[in-house]
């Protein structure tokens, strides 16, 4: 019997044919949109770290941190009229200077997925900080090991990627490297 003059097998044959090319597709598909949202992350960590260094220069400090959120952000003034600085949201706040309102970044930019919980995480001690994100693909060459061994959650996702200040390593906290360079400082002075 045939169909529009195929035969059923000839039928059977394109249409798995079809299926195939379908479905390399969209596994292929899937991986160009992954890599794309990781390029995004990256480009997001590259671009908070310019205006936290901004920042820095003219305040002398870095924006402290709190629950993974930089705080440099006006939350109005206190009794005496003095600003205070707030948590900045992901994605509607912005890096600015409190007391000059001098905008440094606009909009913090925020995780691709951050719909489906994905964050970035901050710390900082006014000296250093660091910045996280979680890459979707343990592949991509800047995937850490060694900030996944830290257990610090971007989001609901495990962090695996970060950006430090200068020489500030991803891989401990911020207090065990400022301890190592005092114990360095003290041997050089020996």
């Amino acid at each position: 019997m045939t169909i529009l003059g195929f035969t059923r097998k000839e039928i059977a044959a394109v249409t798995i044919i079809l299926a195939v090319i379908a479905m390399a597709t969209a596994a292929n598909l899937a991986v160009a949109l992954r890599r794309e949202r990781d390029s995004q992350r990256k480009s997001d960590l590259w671009t908070i770290y310019d205006g936290l260094v901004r920042y820095q220069i003219d305040t002398a400090s870095f924006p402290p941190s709190f629950e993974g959120k930089l705080v440099a952000c006006y939350g109005g003034v206190d009794e005496r009229g003095v600003p205070q600085a707030v948590p900045c949201d992901w994605h509607s706040d912005g890096i600015t200077n409190i007391f000059t309102n001098a905008v440094y970044l606009a909009n913090l930019p925020t995780d691709p997925l951050h719909n489906e919980g994905s964050r970035y995480y901050y710390i900082s001690n006014g000296r250093y900080f660091q910045i996280y994100a979680a890459l979707e693909g343990t592949d991509e060459d800047e995937y850490m090991p060694e900030v996944v061994s830290r257990n610090i959650m971007c989001g609901n996702r495990l962090c695996n990627f970060g950006r430090g200040f200068m020489d500030t390593p991803l891989d401990k906290s911020i207090e065990e490297y400022e301890n190592e360079i005092r114990a360095r400082q003290k041997s050089n002075e020996k």
